[in-house]
């Protein structure tokens, strides 16, 4: 069995954004706040498990409509295609016309995409509603947190912080699960189906719900949409992801090389037209001045290599189970459980007790802590081979699990807690398009770094020692790109200048007055 056999694995999951321009806070003793928080993480999970759902079904899928190979790989690629190339975009439409109003038509619209999805009469129907989906997605995504942040003071934020960090890892991990649940349920004899059916009540509530309780929030002044540079950076993405995603599939053609270096060439001229655009009416689509911002600078890289570390992960882990050890759907979701826990425990406690008192050591322990569960976990597979159990796993998988969740809540405030309100959605959304970035490159890495190790013709009874070895070695690499983490956050900040209540409080001034003035808030 080869590679062209096996799935796209799930992208990296998506941090939505924050700190949004000078909205009116809600009283602190308006409950209000708490239903608009249940809404739109109800959302933002909504989206995780959806990103890593649909990989688990791929086999019922294609034997179900018939689809080829390359149409199998566009319903992965199709959806993490429009939602890199859409997000900046979404990012900046909820500054200009309002994140909620941006929420809730991406909530919508990712709920008929999925009930499009579901009811999909071909392979033609389902890979064009994956696009729509997260073209959606990429409108609702960037506006999660910026809601957050306008909806609690800041000296709630913290606690939120560390729910979200817990719905990543829950997202992370049981999508999967969820996946092969109800692909072996086969409810009403839907066979896959019901993986996309099941977002229709959720999105629908979430519509009802978030347009009485969620507050609105724009940007501080009139902006205006930059369509040129909307063409250019989802015309550089798409030069860049589409050979990474395609190139396994194809043998990394000439063209694909070719595509991947002009996407820099495109990239390059977005920035001096954005540059120009900042300069000319002060509305460009991606605020450069942003990366004058040391934090931001340095979060943006930590996120694109943690990114390719966690691409490379996920892809090799699910065909080192699935197609290495033979082991079911199910039983290779239910093996994910410890590390979904470990995350969701971690990431609560990390933003809330561990950050206001160690600061960047806490992200940068984190690191360190994921990469010991890497080595243990490529002891562990080299010693028991092919009779390793689920139960062995469970050590360097919660191992790992723990050193996530001590980075993913920690990071996404350490990495906003210096931005302009006026420029919440503009980073937001650049922080997401660099992580699937990094994921995509991620994917393209497993070529060398797993199927590189391997033959292009393995018999039977080489599959299974096969895919071992390269599981041992392309873990090898995912434990140097942590070594590059560890070292990246040297540049993020020390800690907090001052902390309430688990809140950072070394970004805008507006965060600080709100902490000294209970007034404020």
């Amino acid at each position: 069995m080869t590679s062209k056999q096996s799935p796209d694995p799930a992208p990296v999951p998506p941090v939505p954004s924050a700190v949004p321009a000078a909205p009116a806070v809600p009283a602190a003793g308006d409950r209000r706040r708490w239903f608009a928080l249940a809404i739109v993480m109800t959302a933002a999970f909504m989206d995780l498990v959806d990103v890593t759902i649909v990989n688990i079904a791929i086999p019922s899928i294609q034997r179900d409509e018939g689809a080829s190979f390359s149409q199998i790989q566009w319903i992965t690629a199709g959806y993490a295609l429009a939602f890199a190339a859409g997000l900046i975009t979404g990012g900046r439409l909820g500054d200009i016309h309002g994140r909620k109003r941006l929420f809730l038509v991406g909530i919508g619209g990712f709920t008929l995409a999925s009930a499009l999805c579901g009811l999909a009469v071909n392979p033609e129907m389902l890979v064009a509603s994956r696009i729509l989906q997260g073209g959606m997605a990429a409108l609702m995504v960037p506006q999660v947190l910026s809601i957050v942040h306008a909806t609690f003071p800041a000296h709630e934020r913290g606690k939120v912080f560390g729910l979200f960090g817990a719905i990543v890892g829950l997202g992370a991990v049981s999508g999967p699960l969820l996946g092969a649940l109800l692909t072996e349920w086969n409810l009403f004899g839907l066979e896959w189906r019901p993986i996309f059916l099941i977002n229709l009540p959720v999105g629908i509530a979430g519509l009802v719900l978030g347009s009485r309780f969620i507050t609105e929030s724009k940007a501080p002044r009139a902006l205006r949409l930059d369509l040129v540079g909307v063409a250019l950076v989802t015309l550089g993405l798409l030069m860049l992801i589409y050979p990474l995603t395609r190139g396994e599939e194809l043998g990394w053609p000439l063209w694909g090389h070719l595509s991947m270096a002009g996407s820099v060439v495109v990239l390059a001229v977005l920035v001096a037209y954005e540059r120009r655009k900042s300069a000319r009416d002060g509305s460009p689509l991606v605020e450069l001045s942003l990366f004058r911002v040391k934090s931001f600078a340095a979060g943006i890289a930590v996120q694109t290599v943690f990114g390719v570390g966690l691409g490379v992960f996920f892809l090799v882990w699910t065909l080192y189970m699935q197609v290495g050890l033979g082991w079911t759907p199910l039983r290779a979701g239910l093996t994910g459980v410890p590390f979904s826990i470990a995350v969701s425990t971690a990431a609560g406690i990390s933003v809330q007790k561990l950050v206001p008192r160690f600061g960047r050591k806490v992200l940068q322990a984190g690191a360190l802590v994921m990469a010991a569960g890497v080595l243990l976990y490529i002891w562990e597979s080299g010693r028991y081979g092919l009779a390793i159990t689920s139960w062995q796993m469970a050590l360097p998988l919660a191992v790992m699990g723990l050193g996530m969740g001590l980075i993913v809540a920690p990071l996404t405030d350490a990495v906003l807690s210096q931005v302009p309100r006026e420029h919440a959605g503009s980073a937001s959304g650049l922080i997401n398009t660099v992580q699937q970035m990094g994921n995509a490159l991620g994917l393209g890495l497993v070529s060398v770094v797993f199927f590189g190790t391997m033959g292009d013709h393995l018999t039977p009874a080489r599959v299974g020692p096969a895919y071992v070895d390269a599981f041992q070695n392309a873990l090898g690499w995912v434990a140097g790109v942590l070594a590059v983490i560890f070292l990246l956050m040297f540049a993020l900040p020390g800690r907090p200048a001052q902390h309430v209540d688990g809140d950072w409080t070394d970004g805008p001034a507006e965060d600080r007055a709100e902490e000294k003035d209970p007034a404020l808030v």
